[in-house]
């Protein structure tokens, strides 16, 4: 498998090269760090409290995983029931863009203030929130379309309607689901680092920023923010590759085919 340098060389060189604009702009230029430290202040920052920031990582990647599983897991089911009974639907339909209108800023000092602040709680309910809109809409509508030749013939083999969801809706829907996952997964970091500002744990990336910047310790903030930065792209990579094995064994058995 050759790497596609058509497609990978102009994004590196286009990032290199801005990081490159920007030293120079900094440096030339005299920017206070207050308003934009320079790559390799934050750079150096970013080695010197490599420790710390894995740490803060750690933390708020674990809120970020456990959030995004529960509501992930919630949004499919509900996007099953959804389709399944029309009822369910009506019902679910609304609710789920109601919870998608709320902003995190308004959530989470609501959610802190409801349950304890001692542990992650609050936050997890916040990334859970937020990631089931977006994984609710995408299974949904992949779960609706499914042709209507493919349920017929399942129907004619006396297929109930959980099998045909089953083995007909959900495989067919596995593109939307991932598509949900893509845009649900970085979303979940940003979720929990925005829950963090608002109290509790001073333990995760959010309040650490908040914490180094009202020490005007500006490199320092950009350094966790290049932690967070990092941990919304593992998540993302980890969706595209669960999504790449999931199509695996289907493009393995069209060409035996």
């Amino acid at each position: 498998m050759t790497l596609p340098w058509k497609t990978v060389l102009p994004p590196v060189a286009f990032g290199i090269g801005g990081l490159v604009l920007w030293q120079l702009l900094t440096v030339a230029a005299g920017v206070p760090s207050f308003l934009l430290p320079a790559p390799t202040a934050i750079a150096t920052e970013f080695t010197e409290n490599f420790d710390r920031i894995a740490d803060a990582a750690t933390a708020t990647g674990t809120n970020a995983l456990i959030g995004l599983l529960i509501g992930a897991v919630l949004g499919i089911v509900a996007a099953m029931l959804a389709v399944r009974f029309h009822l369910v639907d009506g019902l679910l339909s609304p609710l789920a863009a109601a919870a998608a209108a709320v902003p995190i800023v308004a959530l989470a000092p609501l959610l802190n203030s409801m349950y304890s602040t001692t542990t992650d709680t609050p936050r997890r309910m916040v990334v859970t929130i937020v990631v089931f809109f977006p994984m609710f809409v995408s299974t949904a509508r992949g779960l609706r379309q499914v042709p209507q030749v493919h349920t017929d013939l399942m129907t004619s083999y006396a297929a109930g309607g959980w099998q045909v969801t089953r083995t007909v809706r959900l495989p067919a829907a596995l593109p939307y689901l991932f598509t949900g996952l893509r845009i649900a997964a970085p979303g979940a970091v940003i979720a929990a680092i925005i829950a963090e500002y608002f109290g509790g744990l001073q333990n995760g990336l959010g309040s650490r920023i908040t914490s180094a910047a009202a020490n005007t310790a500006y490199p320092r903030a950009w350094a966790y923010v290049v932690g967070a930065m990092l941990v919304g792209l593992l998540f993302l990579a980890a969706v595209l590759l669960l999504e790449q094995l999931t199509r695996r064994p289907r493009t393995t058995l069209w060409r035996s085919r």
